[in-house]
């Protein structure tokens, strides 16, 4: 017989693996890791004032008047390094392995509703264990990134002092704190992911299908 398990706290993991993943996809592909001082650029007829970012494999200029925003890795991890760094390029493969990974445990955990184990092992304690590999991945990813800091992309934007770790006149954008949010909410998801595991196995869970329920939602 096939139940449906619903607890506050299986639910609660699933809302949290899911906010961990759109935390960190969002940061991903929006191109304002980094953050440039204000830069002031002369035309024929005025003065524009604008902010330049730059993200893992995109950035944000301005171009005949209007804000720019494209991909810069044209070639994917073939493009030059002198236009896509290499410490960015395995920050990239990093942070999309991660993804990958937290993809699995997301829909494990829409499954988990459904499908309580796989193989004689609970499905909240295998997408557990990914989560904690996807947010080690994640890790590489984001301390790669500020390696590479010291790439030419990056010192036209923030001054020639700029170096691996040191950002000199940029500051980090939003898009960098909403993927660190992304691999701290990971890291907990991974811990809670036991909870959401011991929930679903409880006495009260048992009584229920005792009783001849199939969808059972319990607090």
């Amino acid at each position: 017989m096939c139940y449906v398990i619903v607890t506050g706290r299986s639910l609660l993991w699933t809302l949290l693996s899911l906010a961990a993943l759109m935390a960190v996809l969002a940061g991903l592909i929006t191109p304002r890791w980094l953050v440039g001082p204000l830069t002031i650029k002369d035309t024929k007829n005025y003065t524009e004032l604008y902010t330049p970012t730059v993200g893992i494999f995109n950035r944000c200029t301005r171009l005949f008047g209007k804000t720019h925003c494209a991909n810069f890795n044209i070639d994917g991890f073939a493009t030059d390094s002198n236009v896509f760094p290499g410490c960015w390029k395995a920050s990239l493969f990093f942070l999309s392995a991660g993804l990958a990974a937290m993809s699995v445990t997301v829909i494990a955990a829409l499954l988990g509703c459904c499908v309580q184990s796989i193989g004689r092992k609970s499905i909240f304690n295998l997408a557990g264990v990914a989560q904690a590999v996807a947010g080690i991945l994640y890790l590489f990813g984001m301390i790669l990134y500020p390696a590479g800091w010291g790439a030419e992309r990056v010192q036209r934007i923030c001054g020639p002092e700029a170096d691996a770790f040191y950002l000199a006149n940029c500051s980090l954008g939003w898009a960098f704190y909403s993927a660190a949010i992304g691999v701290a909410l990971t890291f907990v998801c991974a811990a809670f992911s036991g909870q959401a595991e011991k929930s679903t196995a409880s006495d009260k869970v048992q009584d229920k299908m005792n009783e001849g329920k199939t969808l059972i939602c319990l607090a």
